[in-house]
């Protein structure tokens, strides 16, 4: 019996242990940091459309603000910055509107491709970002930028490009923080 005290007395140090490393280590992402990810998630999440989209951060809080076109997008959102790390807690002040209503012809990707190639070459931040493909107005960049800021800049900028459906990313980021 006694043995058994003890090994649950270890068991429950260790789980202490793990647990107060881990609120130490998501304590450790600054909050620029953590708001430019959670931006990042969501402008390149699947299911998630979203427009004059902020997020502010404070001591690991996040709130969400911008218009979304679902319920259920709403959810989303919420569920997907809540897995950010350093990620405390999440408030939603997301609308819900209805999208506004594209127009009937789409461009081809081949014009989408060149309108984003133009956006990006526009801003000497964006200089290492390309584009990879675009299918469907689906478009993937690749490349290398400084900080997270310029990657969550080229998501932004892209997401605003006529034609453009969502933005998917490999860009690498050089640093974490500014």
């Amino acid at each position: 019996m006694q043995k058994l005290t003890r090994a649950l007395a270890v068991a429950g140090l260790l789980l202490g242990l793990t647990l107060s490393a881990s609120v130490a280590q998501a304590a450790d992402r600054p909050d620029s940091w953590v708001t430019l990810k959670t931006k990042l998630a969501l402008l390149t999440a699947d299911g998630i459309d979203t427009w004059d989209l902020n997020v502010d951060t404070t001591n690991g809080a996040v709130t969400l603000h911008g218009k979304v076109a679902s319920e259920d997008a709403k959810k989303k959102a919420e569920t997907v910055a809540a897995g950010i790390e350093g990620t405390k807690s999440v408030k939603n002040l997301l609308q819900v509107v209805p999208k506004p209503n594209r127009e009937a012809l789409e461009d081809a990707d081949d014009v989408v491709k060149s309108n984003v190639e133009k956006a990006l070459a526009a801003d000497v931040a964006l200089k290492g970002v390309e584009v990879a493909s675009v299918n469907k107005g689906v478009v993937l960049l690749r490349g290398t930028v400084d900080t997270l800021e310029a990657h969550v800049k080229a998501v932004d900028t892209v997401s605003r490009v006529h034609g453009v459906r969502r933005v998917s990313t490999n860009v690498k980021t050089t640093k974490e923080t500014d």
